[in-house]
C-alpha cells in the first residue's frame, strides 16, 4: 500500500485460511506475519506528488517505473525475512480519482510488479466499482467486515479521514474530510516530516475566519457515498489553507481542530441518516493519525454534543498497516473469485469483484 500521505511503501506478509463455502465469512483464521515500511526515496516523493501536472508521456514511464519499484520491493522483503508469498496484491499510488467521471487511475503497473517480483500480481481494485456507477472506495470496510469484527464505526485517519459505519449486517462509508495530507503538508513548511503528537498544533491558536472559511467547501453538506480526490485536496483545500494570512503554527491548529470537527459532524450525519442509537458505540481508529494525541482529543472534544462513543485505539502493527492487510485480504478474495467491494459503501449497483490478475511463475 502506498498512501496520499507519502510516508512509504507499507508491505505486510499475511496468512489466511479460506472456507469458499461461506461467502458472508470466507475467512475463517488470519495473522499478520511480518511487516515493513519501505521509505520512499525523494525522487518518487516529488515525482508522486507533481505526477497530476505531467503529460501522458510521463505518466506512463512512471506507472512502468512504479509498479518495478513495488516488485522489487517486495522481492528483497521476501529474501530478507527468509519468506515466500502465494500473490502479490498491490493497491497503487493513486493519481487521479473522478468517479463522477467513471474513473480513477492507480500507478503500479501489474505487468511490471509481476515481472520484476515473479509473484502472481492482482492490482487494479477499485475499476470494477467505478464502472458499476460507484466511488470506488473506500475499500477498507471489506477488512473491517471480515477481520476486524465488534465495533460501530472504523476510523483510518491516513491522508484522508475516511469512515466506517457497521448498520446491521450492512456497512456504510466514505471520506470524511482531508487529514495528514493537509497536516503533513503544513507541518514541511516548517522542516518537519509530520505534526508529531499534534504538539504544534496544540501551540497554535484557533483562527475563526479560516475555520469557518473551510467549513464552506460543499462536500461537507454531500450525502454519502462520497470520496476525496488527492488533487483536489492539494489544489484547493491546502491551497486555502496556505494562501490564508497567520502563521503556520495556527493553521495547524485550525486544520486539526476542523479535522476533529468534520469527522464528528460525519459520525452525527450517520446516526441522523440510519436513526442509530447515541449511546454506548465503540469505534476503532487506525492510520498515523491515530497517533496524533492532539487530533483524538479533537475528536474526542467534538464527539460529546454528538454520542457517546468509546473511541479505542489497537495495536501500532493494525494501526499502521491495517491497509497494508486489506490489500491482501482483496487480492485473497479476488483469487478466490469472492466479493471484495461492497456496494452499499461505494454507492455502486451491485456488489463486485475487482482486480486484475497478471499471473506469476507458478
Amino acid at each position: 500500500m502506498s498512501g496520499s500521505s507519502l510516508d512509504g511503501l507499507d508491505l505486510a506478509l499475511c496468512e489466511f485460511t479460506i472456507n469458499k463455502a461461506n461467502e458472508d465469512q470466507p475467512i475463517h483464521g488470519w495473522q499478520l506475519l511480518i511487516h515493513e515500511t519501505i521509505p520512499l526515496p525523494s525522487q518518487w516523493k516529488i515525482l508522486l506528488k507533481d505526477l497530476v501536472n505531467g503529460n501522458s508521456l510521463s505518466l506512463a514511464q512512471a506507472d512502468f517505473d512504479f509498479g518495478y519499484f513495488i516488485g522489487n520491493s517486495v522481492k528483497d522483503f521476501l529474501i530478507k525475512h527468509n519468506q515466500s508469498a502465494d500473490i502479490l496484491a498491490s493497491h497503487g499510488h493513486t493519481i487521479f480519482h473522478y468517479p463522477e467521471n467513471k474513473m480513477t487511475y492507480q500507478i503500479g503497473n501489474g505487468g511490471a510488479i509481476n515481472t520484476s517480483s515473479g509473484l502472481t500480481t492482482i492490482n487494479d481494485f477499485r475499476s470494477t466499482d467505478i464502472g458499476l456507477g460507484g466511488q470506488g472506495t473506500p475499500l477498507a470496510p471489506t477488512a473491517e467486515k471480515i477481520l476486524f469484527e465488534g465495533y460501530d464505526f472504523y476510523l483510518n485517519i491516513g491522508g484522508i479521514a475516511n469512515i466506517t459505519a457497521k448498520i446491521g449486517q450492512k456497512f456504510i462509508a466514505f471520506d470524511s474530510t482531508p487529514a495528514n495530507q493537509v497536516l503533513n503538508g503544513l507541518a514541511q513548511r516548517l522542516g518537519f516530516d509530520y505534526d508529531e503528537d499534534g504538539n504544534i498544533a496544540r501551540s497554535g491558536d484557533l483562527n475563526d475566519e479560516l475555520f469557518r472559511g473551510l467549513s464552506l467547501y460543499p462536500y461537507f453538506k454531500l450525502k454519502y457515498p462520497k470520496s476525496l480526490d488527492n488533487d483536489w485536496i492539494t489544489k484547493n483545500f491546502l491551497q486555502n489553507i496556505l494562501m490564508h494570512e497567520g502563521n503556520t503554527q495556527d493553521k495547524l491548529r485550525t486544520a486539526t481542530e476542523f479535522i476533529g470537527y468534520q469527522i464528528a459532524q460525519s459520525i452525527n450525519q450517520i446516526m441522523s441518516t440510519e436513526g442509530l442509537s447515541q449511546i454506548g458505540c465503540k469505534m476503532m481508529v487506525s492510520g498515523g493519525g491515530a497517533y496524533n494525541t492532539f487530533l483524538l482529543e479533537c475528536i474526542r472534544k467534538n464527539m460529546v454534543s454528538v454520542a457517546t462513543v468509546e473511541i479505542q485505539i489497537p495495536s501500532p502493527a493494525i494501526i499502521e498497516f491495517k491497509e497494508a492487510i486489506l490489500v491482501a485480504l482483496l487480492g485473497t478474495l479476488r483469487l478466490y473469485n469472492l466479493t471484495n467491494c461492497l456496494s452499499s459503501v461505494t454507492g455502486a449497483s451491485r456488489d463486485s469483484i475487482g482486480g486484475a490478475i497478471y499471473q506469476g511463475l507458478k
